[in-house]
């Protein structure tokens, strides 16, 4: 039985911001909509913030596999503070992880993120033999498109990933983009498509960098995608899943129901939240040979 938490939470979203969004004017004011810190058990050892291959960014948890977290926020928002209560949770059920503060437009915008998330994985590449990948959003369509010209430059892919509602088409196309914006909390199609005009500064919204649907897919790693059935980008996870399989990767997706957009972030206080986290552990752990 499905509990009350994602309705409590997607009428709060839906009044603090999705409204908040839409009366927006510039994403200055839309990235103050989106500072939210929600609650979390911090890690026993604390945070460590560290640069790697130039880019800062915090550790959370000791020991365990390796686990690079790329963070949401539609590439104009977001940090590894907002995303803490994800990361604290991969740390508490072993595993010790990076989250990168990658450079957000529209200051910075494509490949500047990109740039970012391929230093700090080649440098933790030299670090440890097996490395997995966890993300949400916006870090989740970056993970892939990290995947992408890592295997096009012939290097070495992290061991699996778990996506949660990765942005993999910044092109807006998908259905679920028209057919759930009365039900999606969070984001109309309009934000999305001003997202992706300041990340993508010029560049076409169909290269494969910077939306991953449309690249070549073969040779990826296993891939485990969450999303909610009612937000705008549930076919961003189900028709990546679909060409992934398509190419000969092992992908599967799964969509919750009634979940808010990265419902995962929600860890303390939504039992659906707890449950894609463990879901998602134990497909990397499996796969990081721990």
């Amino acid at each position: 039985m499905r509990s009350l938490s994602p309705r409590v939470a997607n009428a709060f979203l839906r009044r603090r911001v999705k409204r908040g969004l839409a009366a927006a004017t510039s994403l200055r004011e839309a990235r103050r909509v989106f500072d939210l810190q929600l609650p979390y058990a911090p890690p026993a050892g604390g945070f460590r913030t560290e640069r790697i291959g130039g880019v800062g960014g915090e550790w959370a948890g000791e020991g365990g596999a390796l686990l690079l977290y790329l963070h949401g926020g539609a590439f104009f928002a977001g940090s590894p503070r907002h995303y803490r209560p994800i990361a604290c949770a991969f740390a508490a059920r072993g595993f010790n992880v990076f989250t990168p503060a990658y450079r957000l437009a529209p200051r910075h915008p494509f490949p500047a993120a990109l740039d970012d998330a391929l230093a700090v994985f080649a440098v933790l590449a030299e670090r440890a033999d097996r490395i997995v990948i966890a993300a949400d959003s916006a870090g989740g369509g970056l993970a892939l498109s990290l995947m992408v010209a890592r295997r096009d430059a012939g290097l070495p892919l992290p061991a699996a990933a778990a996506l949660f509602s990765p942005w993999t088409d910044l092109a807006v196309a998908g259905a679920s983009v028209r057919d759930n914006e009365a039900s999606d909390p969070l984001f109309s199609r309009v934000m999305l498509k001003n997202a992706a005009r300041a990340y993508l500064g010029g560049e076409s919204s169909r290269n494969p960098l910077a939306s991953p649907l449309y690249g070549d897919l073969r040779g990826l790693p296993p891939l485990l995608l969450h999303a909610s059935a009612s937000e705008l980008l549930r076919d961003d996870s189900v028709r990546f899943a679909a060409r992934a399989v398509e190419a000969g990767v092992e992908a599967r997706v799964a969509l919750w129901a009634d979940a808010p957009h990265c419902w995962q972030l929600a860890s303390a206080l939504m039992p659906e939240a707890r449950e894609s986290l463990a879901q998602a552990a134990t497909f990397l752990c499996e796969r990081a040979g721990g």
